[in-house]
């Protein structure tokens, strides 16, 4: 990587770790996985009861945060612009001094409450998972905050588009996917069913992680069908490829959109 670059990013992460939100994220997803084991559960229910924070408040908080990162960041962003400071080298500094504190904090804030409970390496393959998991819907739903944000100038604007996103992932998309199952329920649906889930990263991460914990009892029709078709490994895969792409395409797009913007 280019020196102006790192520079960029040290800059960056030294920044966004003075904030105080950072220490906000982190106490929460301590207090809350404490507060897990405090109420009598066991590492691999505890890690079960934590999947469903992972995906709900992950997205929330990385795609608000993101945005509205990216338009505070507008004035230094000018700024370091009108430097001999290529453009691709600050969207990636930007990108970065995002993604690796969120990122960062979310490990920490999981891991911590596991070590001083004495059982990291009793369930460390499964910890790893849902952090590595945690990890890859930071840096999607980062990534979709920058494209949100370069695509709308208004600020008010973009934070709205950026609830609507997360909620439409969260909850609306899958009420979507019932109805349609109710409608055509005399047609063949697997095939179908299967290609809506991958246009949603929130329902391939739960699924994953179903398949995983091999939870069959909570996987519903998408997880079952993945299991079913796919293989347990097979799946897995195709996910994690998929996954990959959701960071890939809208972080392409972006960077296109910031090389040619006019700030």
């Amino acid at each position: 990587m280019k020196t102006n670059t790192l520079k960029l990013i040290k800059y960056q992460l030294r920044d966004v770790m003075r904030s105080r939100w950072g220490l906000f994220y982190l106490a929460f997803f301590i207090l809350i996985t404490d507060a897990l084991f405090r109420f009598g559960g066991s590492g691999d229910r505890v890690i079960l009861s934590l999947m469903n924070v992972v995906l709900l408040v992950i997205p929330l908080v990385s795609i608000m945060l993101g945005t509205m990162y990216v338009y505070n960041s507008r004035e230094y962003t000018e700024l370091m612009l009108s430097q001999p400071v290529k453009r691709g080298e600050m969207f990636s500094a930007l990108f970065a001094g995002l993604m690796l504190p969120l990122s960062a904090t979310v490990a920490v804030g999981i891991a911590l409450p596991f070590i001083w409970n004495g059982v990291l390496f009793t369930h460390l393959a499964a910890l790893g998972y849902l952090i590595g998991t945690a990890i890859i819907l930071t840096t999607i739903f980062s990534a979709l905050a920058f494209m949100i944000a370069l695509l709308t100038e208004d600020k008010t604007k973009g934070l709205g588009l950026a609830v609507v996103m997360w909620l439409f992932f969260a909850v609306i998309y899958d009420g979507l996917i019932l109805v349609v199952i109710y409608m055509f329920s005399d047609y063949p649906l697997q095939q179908p069913v299967l290609i809506m889930s991958m246009l949603n990263p929130l329902d391939l991460a739960r699924i994953a992680l179903l398949i995983e914990f091999e939870a069959s009892t909570l996987m519903g029709f998408t997880g079952a069908l993945f299991q079913r078709f796919l293989g347990s490994t097979g799946g897995l895969l195709t996910i994690t490829g998929v996954l990959l792409m959701w960071i890939a395409l809208p972080l392409s797009w972006g960077a296109r959109r910031f090389v040619t913007k006019d700030f």
